[in-house]
Parts: structure tokens; sequence; C-alpha cells
């Protein structure tokens, strides 16, 4: 099998009808009255909106727009132009007074030098994944108050390696794009729509102003997504590098990021005892 960027070519027509049709089916059989999705103005986020939009009627989806004081000012704008583009009801929620609740319980844990050192570098990582749960937290609040699933925006490329907090964007009810890599939902976003400066910008977490995934992750998605498409073919990391012509270790990096975060998609894991163990042996197909 080559590996070339032909072979992460979607056909999106039928992508969107496959989706749609899961959003739909989903809502149906949870008996919930509606949905609501947070939208970070990034390419994932208004794509799962694009979608909704597809699927939902306004009065039964809501979007939650978070910024936080230290977030790049166009997420929030461009999570607004989306709003405004696909007409979808939406609340602007400022979690920095909660996350900075948060880090005040914990003041030895949080310590900011303003130096570029691990620590530092370790620091924001913690303050984001802090960022990041109280997202989930107010996703979760509006969804139980108005009888809602909360839908997922995790793509394929950055669940497979990890990129994601564990329950905070890793946490909801439904992840229709999951099974896409990121340069699949793009091919997907151009087809429903989403502005083209939301498609070219740099994927961001937006733990801070200037994060960007490319550049914590050390590669680009194009190259990411070509590897992971091999490896998930079983393709030996030999041929993988061979065939992309990137350095061995660039491959051994992703198969150990996809090895050594498996627990995130997993959940917590149940010792088991009984006869019939939860999540192990006593599972309801869906």
């Amino acid at each position: 099998m080559m590996l070339r960027s032909e072979s992460l070519l979607i056909d999106p027509t039928a992508i969107e009808s496959r989706i749609v049709k899961f959003l739909q089916s989903r809502l149906a059989e949870s008996e919930q009255k509606g949905v609501v999705f947070g939208l970070s103005g990034g390419l994932d986020s208004s794509t799962i909106a694009a979608l909704c939009v597809k699927a939902f009627r306004p009065d039964d989806m809501l979007a939650l727009i978070m910024p936080h004081k230290q977030s790049n000012p166009l997420d929030k704008e461009h999570g607004l132009l989306v709003t405004k583009k696909f007409k979808i009801p939406y609340k602007i929620v400022d979690i920095t007074s909660a996350v900075e609740a948060v880090n005040a319980s914990y003041p030895e844990l949080i310590q900011t030098s303003g130096k570029d050192t691990d620590e530092e570098f370790k620091t924001q990582i913690v303050i984001g994944n802090v960022k990041a749960r109280i997202r989930m937290t107010n996703l979760y609040m509006i969804a139980n108050a108005t009888n809602r699933l909360v839908v997922g925006s995790g793509d394929k490329s950055e669940i497979l390696i990890g990129y994601y907090t564990k329950y905070g964007d890793g946490g909801a009810d439904i992840f229709p794009i999951a099974d896409l890599y990121k340069t699949q939902v793009r091919i997907l976003a151009r087809h429903l729509g989403v502005p083209e400066e939301i498609i070219a910008k740099p994927p961001s977490p937006g733990f801070w102003s200037e994060h960007t995934a490319e550049a914590e992750i050390g590669m680009k998605y194009e190259q990411l997504d070509l590897i992971l498409y091999g490896l998930e073919r079983f393709i030996k990391r030999e041929e993988i590098a061979d065939q992309l012509k990137v350095p061995i270790e660039t491959v051994v990096k992703v198969d150990k990021m996809i090895k050594s975060t498996e627990h995130k998609r997993r959940g917590g894991i149940v010792f088991k005892i009984g006869y019939r163990t939860p999540t192990l042996d006593w599972r309801i197909p869906l």
C-alpha cells in the first residue's frame, strides 16, 4: 500500500449524510430534547456546528463560546462568525473567574515565573487542562438543565495521539467526527461551508494566546495523518518512514504517543472481581 495524500481523500457528501443520520438517531434514541456543543472558533468545533445545523432545528441546538482572558481574541470572533453564518443559537460564557478560583485553591501548584522553562510550560499545560475541564462542566450543566446531549468535537488524529484533555474536551456523549483525520475534517469543513479563514487557521487547543497544536506535536497534520494511516493499516514503521521520507524516529514517536495515551481512550480501568464486570463484560451494544 502506497502512502500519499490521496490516501486520505473522502467523499464529503456521503460522510455528511452518514453523520447527520448518526446525530439524528442518537438524539432520538437518547430521548433528550436537543444538543449542546462548545464552539471554540477552530476547525473541529466549527465543523460540528455546521453538521448540527444539517441535523437539527435551531431550537434543538445551543453553542457555547467559552473564552478565557488569555484566549486569542480571534477565536471568539470566529466562533461568532460561525453562529452568524449558520444561524445557530449561542451563549457566551467567560471562564476566567472559574479557572482562577480553581487555581487559587492550589497556589503551590500554579507557579508562573514568566520564563521560558520546562516548569513554566508544565504549568501552562496544567492550567490549560483546568480550562478544558471547566468548559466541559459548563456544557454538562447546560445539558443536564435542558435535557441535551453534549456533542464532542475531537478528531481521529488528536484522539489517537491523546492530544486532548481527559474529562475535558474528551468528555462528551457523542463524537461525530472522531473517525476522521484532521486533513479529512478540512475536506468536510469546506464542503459544509465553514469559513475559509477558520479552515486555514493553525489548529490550537487555546490554552494560551500563541498556542498551536502543530508546534506542540512537532509536525504538520498532513505528515501526522499519513503516519497514523499507515499504522492503522499495520504497515511496518520502517516502511512508513521509507515511503514518507521521514526519520524512523518520527514514526516511532507517533507510535509511542498512541500507546502511551491509551488510558485516555479507555476511561477508568476497572479491577475485575465478579462474574460480569462493568465496562469489561457487561456491555450493551449501541
